[in-house]
């Protein structure tokens, strides 16, 4: 097994469609885009969700204004089953995967190859959790469910 993979796994109660769109659109994005303590400022988002086309994305430190930007190539955008990129720079492959589950409920599936070994540590990928709990607050405010 390849110690540079990362994979992930939530279901969201909210409609396929939107789960992806949230993806893909700052307008969304801005609201969970990084672990808690990190704000993505709207203007620091740019996003061309097509094959080829260029993310970024410049996360904010909330508490001393430190800033990490980030830039990506999208490999492959189909809408709304699958989203993949390539961070520029680190060659990091992000590939996620909405599955239908009925009911206005949506599997992601999040799979991360060639993962800096920094990224690898316990804590970040508790960060990088705190981000999706983050999308699912985001996403049950949209759908007015109940968390």
């Amino acid at each position: 097994m390849n110690e540079h993979v990362l994979r992930f796994t939530r279901i969201f109660d909210a409609p396929r469609q939107l789960v992806f769109s949230c993806m893909i659109e700052p307008e969304h994005l801005t609201h969970f885009w990084g672990p808690i303590g990190v704000s993505t400022p709207l203007d620091t988002i740019t996003v061309d969700a097509r094959s080829g086309g260029a993310f970024t994305t410049v996360m904010v430190n909330d508490a001393d204004g430190s800033t990490y930007p980030t830039s990506a190539r999208y490999v492959e955008v189909r809408a709304p089953e699958r989203l993949s990129w390539i961070e520029d720079k680190s060659g990091m492959t992000v590939t996620i995967t909405f599955t239908e589950l009925g009911d206005d409920r949506t599997q992601v599936d999040i799979e991360q190859t060639k993962v800096p070994a920094a990224m690898m540590d316990p804590a970040a990928q508790a960060g990088f959790l705190t981000s999706l709990d983050r999308f699912g607050a985001h996403l049950a405010q949209l759908t007015g469910a109940d968390r």
